[in-house]
Formats: C-alpha cells, structure tokens, sequence
C-alpha cells in the first residue's frame, strides 16, 4: 500500500464485518481498501486462539449467507464451532472472493477526520499511512479492545502472563503447570474445563458467578448437513425474521400462566437443546421479574446437581440479577470442573485478591501459587473500538466528546455530525442482543442500498439529522426500560469499565422489529438521513 492512496471506501477491521463490507462494495464497483490492525484476517477469531474457544451461535447461523454455493460446500463439522474452524472457513471466504488483495495489514487506524471542504475521510494509520476516501466503513467489532489487568504488583510476577483475547498463536503447554484464571464470563467459563483436564493444578478466580446453559454441542452427522442445506433458504429467512436472528420460535407463553410441570417440561427441553436459546423459553423471561425468577431457579437447581461440594456450589450459585440480563454462557461442562481434586475457587468478593507476588496471587486468605496467570478479564465492549483512534466530525467534534454521555446513533450505523461513517452492528442496532453475522450482514446490504440510491440521485453525502439521532436514542432507552437489563451490572450498560457512562447501548427491541423499522425508513425516502452532494442539500428523507 502507497504512503497516500484514494479509494471510494476505507474500511477498517478485516473480520466477518469488515470481509463481508469489501465483497459487497467492490461488486457495487467501489474501490475498497480495508485496514486490519493484526497480521491476519478474522477479527475476533484472529485473536481469540485459548483452548475451547468457541462461538455460542449455531455454526450453520454463524455464517454468511450471501453466497448460495458458498453455503452449499463448505461442511461444518460441529453444531458449535471451534476457533480453528471458524478462522479456516474465514479464511476460505476470502480466497474464494479474492478479498485478499484490498486487505492491508498491520495498519492499525489512529485519526480518522472529516475534510468538511471536499468531503472526504483523511484516515491515517500507526505507521503514517494516509488514505483518502468518500466514505468510512467501521468495523471493528463490538468484543475486540481488551480490558488491561489492573492488579497490584502484576510486573512482579515471574511467570507467564496471559490473555484470553490475545492468546499466543502457537499456543501455550498446560501440562504440569499451576495455572490461575481471573475472570469467569464466556472466555473464561469456555477455557476452564479445558484447563482443569491439562494443567496440574487450576485455580480460578471469580468475581461474579455468572448463569450459564449447556451448549448441547454434537458432530454434525452427513444426514444433518444435507437436511439443513436443503432448506438453507427458508432457514435464514427464518432467522431475518426472529427476534434474535437465531431461527428459534419464541414461546408465545408467559411462564407465569402455565403450570409447574409444564413449566419444567419446557425448561428442560430448553435446556437439552436450545443453548442460548434457552432465554427464548418463554417470552416474557427479560420482562418480567416473576416469569424471570423462575428460570433462575430453574438453572440455579441444575448447577446443584452436578457441583458435589457445599461450599464450591454456593460460590458458583448466580444470585442478585435476572437471569440474561447479563449475557449467559452457553458452555461444555464449566460446572463439573469444580468436582475435579485439581481445581479450586476463590469468590474474590469474600476472600479479595490484594496483589500480585513474584510467584502468584495473594489473596486475604493467603498466597495461591501459580506458573501461568491467565486474564478472561474481556473487552471495553462495544464503544472500545470506536473511541480507541481519534474520529473527527464536523466543526473538529470528536467522537468521544459525542458520545461523552454515552453512545448516541441513528439507527446504529448513523452519528450526526459524522458524515458518510457508518458503523456496522454496533451501539443502538440489536448487535451483541442477536445473531451478530445475520446484523452485520443486514447492515452491509443496507448500506450498499443507500449507496446505490444516491448513485442514482447524484447524491454523495449522508448524514444522520440531529432530530433523527434524538428520537432513536430516545426509542433505545425506552425498550431498554421496559426489560429487566438494568437490573445487571453488565457490558450491555457500560459497566466493564470504570468510569464508562452507565447507558444501555444495544437496541432490545429485535431483529425482526429493528427490520421493520429499516424498512419503514427505506420506505419514507430514508427518513432521518441528509442526503447531500457535498456542499449543499439535495435531498432530506421526508
């Protein structure tokens, strides 16, 4: 890549996001070039290598879906893929689509500014880089900044120090080894019971237990291939139009107004196949704190089943919040692990950790010697990537003062005052509440529509109107409130990080009502967008 280059469109991170963005404008017949800050394509199954790391959707829903022959060849192997298999079939996506050769690596995006003049995006990256370009495509991910470990006496520890999110590719020797995990959410309980198997002693650290289902994960057999690829179609219409993007048909049911045991019988067979579909049990399960306690119940009695010791159980027990109002895991044998001789608990709220030594972590309790302390610690969720670079809009407004407050969209691909950027699947859309590869995927069509429409109207500028942006925050929070989210201490309302402006950033409402409410949009002549040739309104969405 030249020190200065001009393309229709810069695109910024190379996972499923930022793959799928390139494909579908390059055929539009738009110059794309994406900008991937690691040295290989596959966003967050690039980095995320720790041993049992798997996606929590269905492997034949956590695929794209443009391609017909693209679906029709590529075999799945498990019903919940694994890292590995994730990153091959990326990787596969991209040699067949030839999408290599507009991706640059190791360029990491710093600035980001709004030339108000010409109308372009001046992006720059780490190593001085210069691209120019009409639009600017985000898609960095919503789980992809890490939080750093902050832990006294860390640079004193004399072993090896690990993170989930940025696990070493040639992967780490477990065996024989004193192994500590800190952080128990969906990295931490997928990579603990390969732990437990491998290392000599495992001891891990939690801060909140957190509800989980079993993933119910199988091999795929050949009969259920062909039987899913003989109705690829109806499948993924079916998951277009779900509240989740998952495919699964809600329990129409409020689980107050059936019996006990037809209560039981539901949850149980929730609970023997529907993985993260389990919240899906009955409709009501986020809206009411009644139907809600009933579920939590319902998984708090599953866990005492198979967690032999009185003390490790009531450690593990989740109490205190609505079940799914912080994201469940959806894992393969976290509890049982706590029954192995070689794994221990620590419920860092009673027993705190004070520091860090040169040979483990201390806690009030006493010393724990580790070799490897490992950080599931997670991400600065959903915003941390927007704000990480400095992203300049109109009059020199950056982004982090926008969003000082808390992130504020039209639509979620929309900020006003920031022409012509458009952010796939992140704060405001359904993003980390759905089937993540199924909104970005209806976000990048979206936006090839919009382009298309404004090819044919001369028009080259949108922009989202501050009324527009008002109104859907305004709507945002509203749905947000009338769940039981609140109730948790979770990433979906900022609280990962210290300090982060404590609003609910997703958009609650569904994949099947967040439809709609695209297609309305595009039926009022995309209400809600300034559409402009650069330098003066042309059109406004009535």
């Amino acid at each position: 890549m030249s020190t200065t280059s001009e393309v229709d469109v810069v695109v910024i991170g190379a996972g499923f996001a930022g793959l799928r963005s390139l494909h579908t404008l390059r055929e539009m017949g738009l110059s794309v070039a994406v900008l991937e800050a690691g040295d290989g394509i596959g966003g967050v199954w690039f980095w995320n290598r720790y041993p049992g790391a798997r996606c929590d959707v269905e492997s034949y829903d956590y695929s794209y879906g443009f391609s017909e022959e693209l679906q029709q060849e590529w075999r799945w192997s498990e019903r919940y893929a694994t890292q590995p298999e994730i990153l091959r079939y990326v990787e596969h996506v991209a040699d067949k689509f030839d999408l290599r050769r507009d991706v640059h690596l190791n360029q990491r995006m710093t600035q980001a500014r709004f030339d108000e003049e010409d109308s372009r995006w001046d992006v720059t990256t780490e190593d001085g880089i210069r691209c120019r370009a009409t639009y600017l495509v985000m898609a960095v991910g919503n789980l992809s900044t890490t939080k750093a470990p902050e832990l006294p006496g860390l640079s004193d520890f004399t072993g090896r120090i690990l993170h989930t999110a940025t696990w070493p590719r040639e992967g780490v020797e477990l065996n024989g080894q004193r192994m500590g995990i800190v952080g128990t959410g969906s990295s931490g309980m997928q990579l603990v019971p390969i732990a437990a198997q491998r290392a000599e002693h495992l001891t891990v650290f939690q801060r909140t237990p957190n509800f989980s289902v079993p993933a119910a994960n199988a091999l795929l057999s050949d009969e259920r291939d062909a039987e899913v690829k003989a109705h690829y179609v109806e499948r993924r219409e079916a998951a277009r139009w779900s509240p989740s993007g998952l495919g699964f048909k809600p329990n129409k049911q409020s689980a107050k107004e059936v019996s006990a045991q037809e209560r039981q019988e539901t949850y149980e067979r929730a609970w023997n196949g529907m993985g993260f579909g389990f919240v899906l049990a009955f409709y009501d399960l986020l809206l009411d704190q009644e139907s809600n306690d009933t579920a939590a119940d319902f998984i708090r009695a599953k866990i005492a089943e198979v967690v032999h010791d009185p003390q490790t159980r009531d450690k593990l027990m989740p109490v205190g919040f609505p079940f799914g109002a912080k994201r469940p895991s959806v894992d393969s044998g976290y509890f049982t692990a706590f029954n192995r001789p070689n794994v221990a608990l620590v419920d860092v709220r009673s027993d705190p950790i004070e520091k860090v030594t040169a040979t483990g972590i201390r806690t009030a309790s006493g010393d724990h010697p580790l070799d490897i302390l490992v950080f599931a610690t997670g991400f600065d969720a959903m915003t941390g990537s927007l704000l990480r670079p400095q992203i300049i809009g109109r009059g020199g407004r950056t982004l982090r003062e926008h969003w000082s407050a808390g992130p504020r969209t039209f639509l979620g691909p929309f900020i006003a005052g920031f022409p012509n950027l458009f952010v796939i699947a992140g704060p405001g859309s359904p993003s980390l509440l759905s089937n993540v590869l199924l909104s970005i995927e209806q976000h990048v069509d979206w936006l090839a529509a919009l382009l298309l429409r404004m090819r044919e109207n001369a028009t080259e500028v949108f922009e989202a109107t501050r009324e527009a942006e008002e109104g859907w925050v305004a709507h945002v929070n509203e749905r947000a409130d009338a769940t039981l989210y609140p109730k948790a201490q979770s990433y979906y309302m900022g609280d990962e990080m210290p300090g982060k402006p404590r609003v609910f950033m997703p958009y609650v409402g569904g994949v099947r009502a967040y439809r709609r409410i695209l297609e309305k949009v595009l039926a009022d002549g995309y209400d809600g967008l300034a559409l402009t040739a650069g330098s003066g309104m042309v059109r406004t969405g009535s």
